[in-house]
Order: structure tokens, then sequence, then C-alpha cells
């Protein structure tokens, strides 16, 4: 078991090689995990060569680094909703926000053909046409009973119910969120009512993503849940560290995407003080970015919140308040941004959510759990919306405009929150649930959720290839 460079030295010269100090250099900036396999390889290949010599050169051409490519880094922030939040009060606000949830909505679909043909509410039930139709709105109700479900549908001139007789299409209504946006092909029937001929949700379009045009990768995480005693910190200490290595793969991260709760916080939870290291939030997010600081200054690291960091906790969040922990944005490479957040890089949009809404789905919508995220997200993105359910277990906030609607498709969706990681591609959009940073806790344990923590997930923006590393081996 290689377990040193002294272990690799002496590897490589009882197969009768000889080690160039300038290699043995090399050797001594790799980890000492990857020293077993890279000292190998190499020594397999330069014996297929007959050659006895390792070089300096050998390494480099090995491990990709004997000449940097020129990677491009550039970034850019396409949507933040903190300088648009701009929250109304009680009835008028929430009639604000649903006005224009239905509003975007409605020009989302619109570039469908179905869309001509659209009639209001309101006419429909006034004139009772015998010709199929399509009517638009958000669901307010959706029963089942028997062999039939009914869905009610408003729109800004009224509410109508709907009948969904076909199998097919009961499978299609069973999915539907609750004040979420749909096109429906109605027919009056006979006895009074609408029969649902086809049921179509905004969704977004198959497309090909936006690609890197260098390979530069992209390092995705969330939920560190720093400040809890449960937060991994050995292994994401290896991870920063690892940024700094001359692993070729993380010689190319020139950008590192985190997805909230980087803080354990305070108060989420029933007697969450047993279980914190640090009992007050400045001094969690002082763990934090003295954890992130050592991340190499030419990495730009994005920051998002999630439900357990400071700050407001109603949907949509503004980036983590700066007099918490002035630091963060303080240095030139970290950019704080809010939930959620569209990001480009290097032309790749990026779209960021913590993914509170994840609760609201798996508890109402049937096939849906925890342990696949990424099923969760693919119904986000039907809906074209990250949080359509209103009154649930997710607070959200009477904005006088709905600032989580899907107004751009995303190229990578990249969500945390259930502390799972899962990998899905849908309709060209790559989905991302980066898992954790924090042990399985009494709750999750409790209720049957088994994280898959220090995992760092990886995309290279010119592939879209994602790689997984794990930091618990």
């Amino acid at each position: 078991m290689i377990k040193d460079v002294g272990a690799a030295l002496d590897f490589a010269l009882n197969k009768g090689f000889q080690v160039h100090p300038d290699a043995l250099r090399i050797l001594e900036q790799i980890e000492v995990k990857e020293l077993e396999r890279i000292i190998k390889q190499v020594v397999k290949e330069k014996e297929r060569q007959r050659l006895y010599l390792i070089s300096q050169k050998d390494l480099e051409i090995f491990l990709g680094i004997d000449e940097d490519e020129v990677l491009d880094d550039h970034a850019e922030i396409l949507f933040d909703p903190t300088p648009k939040i701009a929250s109304a009060e009680g009835v008028a606000g929430f009639n604000a926000l649903f006005t224009s949830r239905f509003s975007k909505m409605k020009r989302i679909i619109s570039n469908r053909p179905e869309a001509k043909m659209l009639k209001s509410v309101s006419a429909v039930l006034s004139v009772k046409s015998k010709d199929e139709i399509y009517i638009c709105g958000l669901v307010t109700e959706r029963k089942t009973d028997r062999n039939v479900t009914r869905i009610s549908v408003e729109d800004d001139t009224g509410v109508i119910e709907t009948i969904v007789i076909d199998e097919d299409l009961q499978k299609v209504a069973s999915s539907l969120l609750m004040d979420q946006f749909v096109m429906e092909k109605i027919v009056a029937s006979k006895n009074g009512g609408f029969i649902v001929k086809d049921i179509i949700m905004p969704d977004v379009p198959e497309h090909a993503p936006n690609r890197s045009k260098t390979e530069t990768y992209a390092l995705f995480l969330s939920d560190m849940h720093i400040g809890s005693k449960y937060f991994m910190e050995k292994e994401f200490t290896e991870m920063v560290e690892w940024l700094s290595s001359q692993d070729p793969t993380a010689r190319k991260i020139r950008f590192v995407v985190i997805g909230g709760d980087v803080v354990d916080g305070i108060g989420i939870y029933p007697n969450q003080d047993k279980e914190l290291v640090a009992l007050n939030t400045a001094d969690q997010l002082k763990l934090f970015f003295e954890a992130i600081d050592k991340i190499p200054q030419h990495i730009k690291v994005f920051i998002s919140p999630g439900n357990h960091d400071p700050g407001r906790r109603a949907l949509p969040q503004p980036a983590i308040p700066a007099k918490y922990c002035p630091s963060l944005w303080g240095r030139k490479n970290f950019f704080m941004v809010g939930n959620p957040a569209m990001i480009s890089l290097n032309g790749v949009k990026v779209l960021i959510f913590h993914g509170q809404s994840v609760d609201d789905i798996v508890k109402t919508t049937p096939g849906l759990s925890y342990d696949k995220p990424a099923k969760v997200m693919q119904a986000l993105l039907k809906a074209r919306h990250l949080s359509p359910i209103y009154g649930a277990q997710t607070p959200i906030a009477p904005e006088t405009e709905d600032l989580m609607v899907i107004d751009e498709v995303p190229d990578i969706f990249h969500t945390g929150h259930v502390h799972v990681v899962d990998l899905d591609l849908y309709r060209g959009t790559l989905l991302i649930n980066s898992g954790a940073w924090q042990a399985q806790t009494p709750f999750q344990s409790g209720v049957g959720i088994t994280p898959t923590p220090a995992m760092a997930i990886l995309v290279n923006l010119k592939t879209f290839k994602v790689y997984t590393k794990d930091f618990t081996r």
C-alpha cells in the first residue's frame, strides 16, 4: 500500500526505475490517496515503452499539466432577486403575486400554436360551444373520486371546473401541482360540465444547451451546515485543499456554485442548540468564510442562501446580508446572490435554487420522493415555476412580481436541500442535486433519509460530462 511519497519512490525503484529529482517534486504535490494510482499507471506506461527513467516531463504529460490550457472564466449574474424584492402586504400583495404569475405564464405558453385558440374562462362559461376550445389558468383544486378527476382552473376572468375521464390524462392530472399554470383543451359535455381532452404544461422546450468554448470545470456544492456538530469538516477541508492541488481536474476548475444552507442557523427546529458547535449566526458564518477563504483566488465562487441561512426565510430570498459576515462580501472572487438566481458561466446558463419547495411537492404528488430529487426538479421545469404551491410548508412572500417563474430555460439546474446526490438530463437541461457536507442527523435517521454527503459534483462545461469525487474515501 502506497501511503506517502517515499513509498511511491520505493515502488518505482523496486521496479527498476530511476526517478528524476524534478519528478519527485511533482509527486510531493499530489494527494496521498492519489499517489498509488498515479505511480502505478506511470510505471506501467514506461515499462511498455521500455524506458526506465521517470522524468518531470512524464508526470506533467500524465497529469495534464505540461502546459496549462488557457481556460475561459467569464461569469455573469443574469438574475438576482436581491435588488428586485418589493413585498406588498396582505390580500392585495398576494393578488399582485398571482396576477404576475398568470401573466408571465401566459406569455411563456403563448409560443405554443394552441395558444392562438385560447378563450377566457368567462367567455367559455357564457357561451357553451360544442367545439373543442382551449383555456389556461392556475390550478386551484384537484380531486379524484373513483375514475374521475376534477380540476378547477382560474384565470383573470373567473374559475371553471373541468373533468378528466381519460385514463392516460388522469395520470397527467395527478402530477399537476396546486397553483401551477396549465392549459387545457376542453369540450362541453351533454350532461353539463367540461370534459378535458388534453392537458398542456408550460414546460421547457427540448434544446441544445450552451457550452463553454474551453474545457472549464464548475464545482457544485450545497448544504454544508457549518456550525452543526454533524458538519463534515475534515472532508470539506480536504475538498478545498484539493482545489489547490496539481490534480489535472482540479486545475481546470474556474467556478464553484454553492446552493444554500451554508450554515446550520439558529432556532430552525426544536432543540437545535444541542446539535450546534457555534451558537450564533455570525460565528457560524465566520467559520464558513474561514473554510472557503482557502479556495484559490482564480476560482469564482457564487453563494446563494437556503432556509437555514440568515436573512429572510420566505421565497424569494435575498442574498445573505453583509451585516452577518462582511468578509463574504469583501473578497473579489466571491459573488453573493439570492435564491433563486441565474448565472452564466462561459455562456452556460445555471439556475440556482436551494429547493425548499421539494418538501411540498413530495408530500402532495404521487410517485415523487426525497431519494430522487431530480424527478421533483423535472416537475418544477414542467411547471416553469420553482415554488408553485402556496399555503404549504414553504413560505412565499407576497411580491408584486412573481420572481419564482422560470422565465429563461437553464442549461444546468442546480438544487440542494434534500442532502441526496442525484443527476439527470431533461430536455437538454442538466439536473444536479449536489447532496450535502453534513453527516446523517438524528432527524434524518428518524424519517428514513439517508444522505450522500461529501461528494463533489463537477461538470465539464464544454462536454457537459459530469464527474463525482467522493471525499469520504
